[in-house]
């Protein structure tokens, strides 16, 4: 494949690319016509029950990253185009990835669908609507808060107490004024008035359970399993005291099946599913990846943000409820987020800096550790930028070199999948080499016990402070006997810390617990920290400015 140099955006290469039917895709994937529901063209709905295909328990290989900064590493570009990479190496490959959401499409994040000529296609269905599975997701989360509201409007026969209500609705848009909202205004005819609020979609216990659940079975009894409240006497209240369970699984039956689509270089990508790192667990979904496992010898998956947040989640809560274990981890890094980590402002990235880059290499330093806590060894990938010098590339090598660490260069962004070659070959000599794996805490350890491991073997911390509130909240989980579940922590993307302006390395600080809320469904304690939302705002000067279509009907200013 030849290098491309012309500064296209990525729209205008997804545009440009010439995209196989889907069927073509699927066949070569060994998916059988009848597993197949395509949608248009170019997309499909994969039947996981319908492949009649013996599973190749394929080998995953999970994509982690660096504590993220303004910079960019580009975590989803690598990932596709590390698939990619197996692809030229005539291995049997595919690449499962997150589905976007329009709150950081519309916001500043941009999406989730790589860069460049590493990129799955078509970019621009998959950033916006796609097959509706985040709609599908909002519906049935906001259908729940309907029966909620209309059972006490409608008698109350258990008793809900409205003060007590912590189910929220949600929309798939960054909206702040819709943090927190009174409902049911207007008269007796109108409800009960109550406070409420808004999620957005991607950090709500339905999504979190739609990637976690293993069939539609299994789905349907997480559903029952939310707890939306309590009632006058403090006892918690399940969906299933509703009865809605079964309607509420039937609004996401065919948003459960996993999605098809492909890289420019043709490679099958499976996007299903979306929770955010910092707020949820980070990860698609279970049934996505062991579709992938099932059809494919290698599946190249990634989790959010860095190996503190998506990756630790990634090992401790998906990996624990999907039965299968990473058999390579990948950290992406580049040079400018490592000059960012080391102190150097976001303008001056462009200016050689190495004693910037020796500070900032500390970050990359504690998520190798945090990898090798859980018994496997990373590959670093050093995702390439025209301003990095030689100097600052040595710096980086040495390093890696002194610490035992894989490495390998990639320019896939420009190159595709051969930019991606020598990064494919070292993660497959991690992979014949196996792993220890194995998680860090037993789930039966009390709260305490799985939050200080959390703080200590993966953020480098000293310790953890509950709030009165938080502690209030565990003698309750303890009390209810939920505490044999795994920990979710909500913490911010930037920093170890729950302070995202401290970048690097920091020691000697303690995380600060402000709340546990149990989401019974999921299977997890979310733990909030700092000021994390669940809902967030708009930039001053959102993505949306730059959106549009021309006169083709065609999408542009989208990345």
């Amino acid at each position: 494949m030849t290098t491309h140099s012309t500064p296209l955006s990525d729209l205008e290469i997804a545009a440009n690319a010439t995209m196989q039917p889907i069927v073509n895709i699927a066949k070569a994937a060994g998916i059988d016509e009848d597993a197949l529901e395509p949608y248009g063209r170019y997309k499909a709905k994969i039947d996981p029950a319908k492949l009649n295909a013996p599973s190749k328990n394929g080998k995953v290989v999970l994509v982690t990253a660096i504590s993220p900064t303004p910079a960019g590493e580009g975590k989803s570009t690598v990932t596709v185009g590390l698939a990619d990479a197996f692809h030229q190496l005539n291995k049997n490959v595919m690449v499962a990835l997150r589905e976007p959401s329009l709150g950081p499409v519309m916001g500043v994040k941009g999406g989730a669908t790589g860069g460049g000529y590493a990129q799955v296609l078509p970019m621009e269905d998959i950033n916006l609507h796609f097959t509706g599975d985040l709609h599908a997701i909002t519906a049935a989360n906001n259908a729940l808060s309907a029966f909620i509201d209309n059972h006490i409007h409608q008698g109350n026969v258990l008793n809900v107490d409205p003060r007590r209500i912590i189910w929220k609705r949600v929309m798939d848009l960054n909206d702040r004024a819709l943090r927190n909202v009174i409902v049911g205004l207007g008269g007796p005819a109108q409800g009960m008035p109550r406070e409420d609020g808004f999620d957005i979609t991607v950090a709500s216990e339905i999504m979190a359970i739609f990637c976690l659940a293993t069939s539609l079975e299994d789905l349907q009894n997480r559903i029952a399993n939310i707890v939306f409240g309590y009632n006058f006497a403090r006892e918690p209240l399940f969906v299933k005291d509703l009865g809605v369970e079964g309607a509420l699984t039937l609004l996401l039956k065919d948003a459960f099946k996993p999605n098809l689509v492909q890289t420019i270089e043709g490679t099958p990508a499976i996007i299903h599913g979306g929770p955010f790192a910092n707020i949820a667990h980070g990860c698609n979904s279970i049934v996505a990846t062991q579709t992938a496992r099932k059809l494919a010898d290698i599946v190249v998956t990634e989790a959010g943000f860095g190996s503190d947040l998506g990756a630790e989640k990634f090992m401790n809560i998906k990996a624990r409820q999907g039965g299968f274990k990473p058999d390579a981890v990948v950290i992406v890094a580049t040079v400018r987020a490592l000059k960012m980590h080391g102190g150097v402002a976001k303008n001056n990235l462009k200016e050689e800096n190495v004693e910037a880059l020796q500070a900032g290499i500390e970050n990359l330093a504690k998520h190798v550790d945090t990898v090798r806590q859980f018994g496997a060894e990373p590959v670093v990938a050093l995702n390439r930028f025209i301003t990095d010098t030689e100097a600052e590339l040595a710096t980086i090598l040495a390093w890696c070199a002194s610490e035992g660490v894989r490495i390998a260069r990639t320019n896939v962004w420009e190159q595709g999948g051969k930019g991606g070659i020598e990064l494919a070959e070292k993660v497959l000599e991690v992979i014949e080499a196996g792993n220890n794996f194995a998680q860090l805490y037993d789930v039966e350890q009390s709260i305490e016990q799985k939050v200080t491991t959390i703080v200590q073997k993966v953020y480098g911390g000293d310790g953890v402070h509950f709030t009165e509130k938080a502690k209030k909240q565990i003698a309750q989980i303890e009390q209810f006997g939920w505490d044999v579940l795994p920990i979710c922590m909500a913490k911010s993307q930037y920093s170890l810390t729950d302070d995202p302006t401290r970048l690097g390395r920091p020691t000697g600080f303690t995380i600060t617990v402000r709340e546990v809320i149990p989401k019974l469904g999921a299977g997890f304690l979310v733990c909030l920290t700092g000021d994390i939302m669940t809902m967030p705002g708009l930039p001053k000067e959102p993505a949306a400015l730059r959106m549009g279509v021309n006169e083709e009907g065609k999408a542009v200013g989208l990345f």
